[in-house]
Order: C-alpha cells, then structure tokens, then sequence
C-alpha cells in the first residue's frame, strides 16, 4: 500500500516520526469497567453479563448504536430500525437480532430512551450499554461491538441518517465479496454517488476542503474506498473481532464530524488484506454541529497522518492483544 512518495515524506521528518511515536497511547483501550460489564433487564429488574465478541454467535445480526446525548434523535431511528427487524424476522423465523445501544457517557435521558425500547421488546432483542465516561465515537461502537453476539455486525448512527433498509444492499456487498477460509470481510455503506449534487449547494471552501481530505484519506490512509466516513458498515464476526481489537482511535472530529476510527478501522482492514466492498445507500443530512473550516482542516491532517505515522513507526501494530476484556 504504501508509494515511495509517501515512504520518502514518512523518512524525512524525523522530528514528526518521534513526535507521532513519543505520544502514542501504545495499546488500544479494550476494557469495560465493573459497572459498564453489566446490561439490565428491565422487566426482571436483573444485571446479566454482557458476553465477548470471542464467544460462538447466538444471534444472526447485532446492531451497534452509539449514542451520545440522543434522547431526541434516537427514538425514530430505533422506531424505524426495530420495526424493519421485527417485519424481517415475522417473514423468515430462523432470523434472529440484538440491538445494542452504546450510552456514550451522555448528559441527558439517553439510557433512559434506549431502555424503554428494552422493556418493550426484551432484553434479548435490546440492550444497553451505558458508559460511565465519554469515550467517544469509536470507543463506543468499539466497546458494543466486543459486547455483541451476531455473525454478522451492522454499525448505525443514532441519527437515522442512513435508511436502515439499505442494510440489504450491505448484506448483498458483503455476500458479493470473496471472504475466504477466515471468514473476514467488511461491506460500507458510501455516499459517494451523492457528491456531485451536494457540491452545487456547498461554497468552493467547502469544496476545496471535501477535495483534501479525500486526498489525504488516500495518501496516507485508505486507497480504493471513496466514502471511509458513512457510520452504516456490516462486518462479519470475524472481521470484527480481528479488526476492533486492534483500534487504537477512539474519538472524532466533533466539527467536521471527521471520524478517524473509521479511517484506522479501513487501513487495518486494508493491511490484513481483509476484503471490502462499498455499496452506494440513501442518506439524509441531519442537522448538527457546524464546521470550522481552517482548524477542523488542520486537525482532521493531524489525526490521518498521526494515524499512518504510528504505524510506520511500530507505536501501534496490527497484533491481536493477548487478552480482551
């Protein structure tokens, strides 16, 4: 993967290779803490164990939701989710689900939300997963996933942006690729086929912007992947497990809404030669933070290349960890 322009940018700045190096956190956070293990009941009023992602599956799918502060959000993103996976499982009974809601550490009535949809429909089918301190957007999903029981895992964003039907053209990307004996493969939702009509209402910064940070998603991190930043990616048990133990990036950009874990989630992928396709969903533009084009710019750079630099460097690699808690 990697050219000789990017080797020869790499070697040529050492003072930034022991910069990336020195401040690397050496091993990606996999540990819940004791109250965190524990998912409730609420029509038994009991705490049970959640399982690990490296017990056998007892579920077809797992839905991972992060969440933060989405007490408003949530509820018709989960309306819409829980009423296709209800209609799916009435039309094929060998079909079976967990969704999982990721509190995030949240301020408001998140958990509150999420565990209404638990006492509705069980705790088989939802449960939540509250964290006692914001770990950020990639360590939320990353502490569900470990959490889960599917074969297969469907990450989706709280805020509905993604039709949750299109998880049919994920499963059909997914079943397109050749996964081989392992077993590992990732589908992405894209919305790359969307670019040109959001470039007429966008200013030429933006644009400019949207332009750069394809680039360096390119030069540094991930090639062949058009859109690494749509938060709807199906991965089979085994992709999951193999890729997850391994990230070490937890948070994003919260004005760019730049997801680095998603860009280090590929190029881990990409380095295990895991097999991706990227299949083209509905997707609707949800009201939200603003950006702040020169430093978000400047910081979205910083975390892509900080992200390549550990790496090349040997701060982070690509070993499965000897435990997962």
């Amino acid at each position: 993967m990697d050219s000789s322009c990017s080797a020869h940018f790499f070697t040529s700045s050492p003072k930034l290779l022991f910069t990336a190096h020195l401040t690397a956190v050496k091993m990606p956070n996999l540990s819940l803490g004791e109250k965190e293990k524990f998912f409730l009941s609420p029509n038994s009023g009991r705490k049970e164990l959640f399982p690990s992602i490296h017990d056998p599956p007892t579920k077809e799918l797992s839905v991972i939701v992060p969440s933060y502060n989405e007490e408003e959000r949530l509820p018709l993103m989960m309306d819409e989710t829980l009423e296709y996976l209800e209609q799916r499982q009435k039309k094929n009974s060998s079909f079976s689900y967990e969704v999982i809601v990721v509190d995030d550490g949240s301020k408001d009535e998140t958990t509150k939300v999420a565990l209404n949809y638990s006492k509705e429909y069980g705790s088989d089918k939802v449960r939540v997963l509250t964290l006692l301190k914001n770990r950020g957007k990639g360590g939320a999903v990353k502490m569900g996933v470990l959490s889960c029981r599917g074969r297969y895992i469907l990450m989706a964003d709280a805020d509905g942006a993604t039709k949750f039907a299109d998880i049919e053209k994920v499963e059909a990307g997914l079943k397109d690729l050749q996964s081989g004996p392992d077993n590992m493969a990732i589908s992405c939702g894209s919305r790359a086929h969307l670019e040109k009509a959001t470039i007429a209402k966008r200013s030429y910064f933006r644009t400019l912007l949207m332009y750069g940070f394809h680039f360096l998603v390119w030069f540094l991190c991930v090639r062949g992947i058009r859109d690494t930043q749509c938060g709807f990616k199906l991965l089979t048990r085994e992709a999951a497990q193999r890729t997850f133990s391994t990230l070490h990036v937890d948070r994003w950009l919260l004005f760019l809404h730049f997801r680095a874990f998603d860009v280090e989630l590929l190029y881990i992928a990409q380095c295990l030669k895991i097999p991706i396709a990227e299949v083209a969903v509905q997707w609707t533009e949800i009201e939200g933070s603003k950006l702040i084009p020169f430093w978000s710019w400047l910081q979205m750079g910083k975390d892509l290349l900080f992200i390549r630099l550990r790496y090349f460097t040997g701060a982070w690699n690509l070993e499965m960890p000897k435990k997962v808690i």
